[in-house]
C-alpha cells in the first residue's frame, strides 16, 4: 500500500514511524529539508521536501498511485487544501488534521467528503474524549468500548491491595469467569499472559469484560471510585476549552496558567470555569486556590516534564486522581514509574484513528495501549476463514497476539480456548509489535 503523510511534525513523524514497521510504500512531506533529512537516515521511508499544496510537489510524489494522502501539518487549511488537491489528483483517500469542531458535525463532514477530504481527525478533541472517560471513571488507566458497547476493555494499575496478586490466572478464571485478563505491563515489558502467569503490584493489567460486570473488575482489584466534581486544571490550551467546555455541568473547574495574555483569551473561550493567572508550579498559590479540596488536578501546559511534576506536586498534595499531557513519547515510560496517573498523549491517540483507517477493509476499529508497547484491534472473521476453522486453543495463535473477546448477533462473549469463532464474529485482538500482519491469515 501507498501512502503519503503530509506534514513531518509530532504527528507525522509519529505515524511515519508506527507505519513503516509494517512494511508500507510511505512518503513523507514537508517544506523543512531539516526534518526530512533526520528520517532518511533513520528510516525506511522516502522523503520529498516542497508545500504539499503545490501540485507539482504532490505529483512528484506519486499521489496518482496513492492509496492513502494524510495531512497532518500544524496548519487546518493546508491540510483541507491538500488533500482536497491529492483526491483531485488520484489519491483514493485522504485523510486530513483540523482544529475545529464545527467540522466533525456530519452533514459538514458529508460535505468535506464530497470534496474530497474523506476522513477528519481533531487530535485535541480525541485526547479531551479520553479526559472527561478517565474523570467518569477514576480508577480506571484506559477504556475502550467495541462493538457499541458490547464488549469494554479496562486498564488499571494494581495496588498492593487487590484480591488477585500472586494468583495463577487459571485460577482466577476458576472462581470468575466475568472477565479476560488479555495483557500485562510490568516496568519496561508487556506480558500477553499465559494461565500460569500472576499479577503483581504495581502491573498495569488490561481486562475484557461485558459492561455489566465493571463491579467485579472493581473489586478483584481492590478500587473506589471517586466521584469528581472539583477540578484543576493548569495550562490553559486547545485541550483545557475543550476540556471545559464539554464537561459535565457538576464539575467546578479552575484553570491556572501563567501567561497573562493566554489567561486573557481563555476568559472569552470557555463558560464555565474560574481563570487563574499564575504559575501552576507556585505551591503557595495551589494553597490559596485550594488545591487540597479538589478531586482531579489536570496538567495540560505546552511542556511534558512541567505536566509530570506538576502532577507529582498535586499527589504529594494529596489529590488522587491526576491527567498528565505527555506528548513526548520518550518521557511516557518515566511518567508511569511515578506513577503520575492517566496520561494522554495526542500523537498515540492520533496515530491509532489513522492507523484504523489504514487497516479498515480488514478492521473496523484499533485502539493503541499508551502504557504499553501493544494495540487492540477490531477483525471480522470471514466466510471460510481459517479462525473459524478450530477451537481458539487449537489455532496455535502466533506469539505476541491473544483474542479477548467477540461479539455475535450483537452479544459480546469472553473468549477461552474452547471458544468456536463464527463467520462474521467480530474478534477483539490484542497484539504487541507488528504481529498483527501474522493474522491475515487467520481471518482473510
Amino acid at each position: 500500500m501507498k501512502i503519503i503523510i503530509a506534514g513531518a511534525g509530532e504527528v507525522g513523524t509519529h505515524l511515519a514511524k508506527l507505519l513503516s514497521r509494517e512494511e508500507q510504500d510511505i512518503i513523507l512531506i514537508d517544506s523543512d529539508e531539516k526534518k526530512l533529512r533526520v528520517f532518511d537516515s533513520k528510516l525506511n521511508i522516502m522523503t520529498n521536501v516542497g508545500n504539499p499544496t503545490r501540485i507539482e510537489v504532490l505529483k512528484e510524489a506519486g499521489v496518482r498511485g496513492c492509496d492513502l494522502f494524510i495531512a497532518v501539518t500544524p496548519h487546518e487549511s493546508l491540510n483541507i487544501t491538500a488533500c482536497i488537491l491529492a483526491a483531485n489528483l488520484g489519491a483514493q483517500k485522504t485523510v486530513a488534521r483540523i482544529e475545529n469542531q464545527e467540522y466533525l458535525i456530519p452533514k459538514n463532514r458529508e460535505f468535506f467528503a464530497n470534496i474530497g477530504v474523506h476522513e477528519l481527525i481533531y487530535p485535541e478533541m480525541l485526547a479531551t474524549e479520553e479526559i472527561l472517560a478517565s474523570l467518569k471513571q477514576t480508577w480506571v488507566r484506559q477504556q475502550y468500548d467495541f462493538a457499541n458497547g458490547a464488549l469494554r476493555m479496562l486498564g488499571i494499575k494494581v495496588r498492593a491491595n487487590a484480591l488477585m496478586l500472586e494468583t495463577p490466572l487459571h485460577e482466577l478464571t476458576n472462581i470468575t469467569s466475568h472477565f479476560h485478563l488479555v495483557a500485562i505491563k510490568r516496568n519496561n515489558e508487556t506480558i500477553i499472559p499465559r494461565g500460569s502467569d500472576v499479577v503483581k503490584a504495581g502491573d498495569i493489567v488490561y481486562f475484557m469484560i461485558r459492561p455489566e460486570h465493571e463491579n467485579d473488575v472493581k473489586q478483584v482489584c481492590g478500587k473506589r471510585e471517586l466521584d469528581v466534581r472539583k477540578i484543576m486544571i493548569a495550562g490553559a490550551g486547545k485541550i483545557t476549552i475543550l476540556t471545559t467546555n464539554n464537561a459535565p455541568d457538576k464539575m467546578n473547574i479552575k484553570i491556572i496558567e501563567p501567561d497573562p495574555e493566554k489567561a486573557q483569551k481563555i476568559v472569552e473561550k470557555v463558560d464555565k470555569a474560574m481563570i487563574i493567572q499564575g504559575d501552576p508550579r507556585n505551591t503557595e498559590l495551589l494553597k490559596e486556590e485550594g488545591i487540597k479540596n479538589i478531586d482531579a488536578y489536570i496538567a495540560l501546559s505546552d511542556s511534558s516534564e512541567e505536566n509530570i511534576l506538576s502532577c507529582l506536586t498535586a499527589k504529594n498534595f494529596g489529590i488522587k486522581k491526576t491527567v498528565a499531557e505527555v506528548e513526548n513519547i520518550d518521557y511516557i515510560q518515566m511518567a508511569e514509574s511515578l506513577d503520575i496517573g492517566t496520561i494522554i498523549n495526542k500523537k498515540l491517540i492520533a496515530a491509532s484513528q489513522i492507523y484504523r483507517m489504514l487497516l479498515e477493509s480488514k478492521a473496523v476499529n484499533v485502539k493503541c495501549l499508551t502504557f504499553a508497547d501493544a494495540e487492540v484491534i477490531e477483525m471480522i472473521a470471514k466466510e471460510n476463514s481459517k479462525v473459524t476453522k478450530k477451537t481458539v486453543k487449537e489455532l496455535n495463535l502466533p506469539k505476541g497476539i491473544t483474542l479477548g473477546g467477540l461479539v455475535r448477533d450483537g452479544k459480546g462473549m469472553l473468549i477461552n480456548g474452547d471458544t468456536q469463532i463464527e463467520p462474521n464474529d467480530t474478534v477483539i485482538v490484542f497484539f504487541l509489535g507488528t504481529a498483527i500482519q501474522k493474522m491475515d491469515k487467520y481471518f482473510n
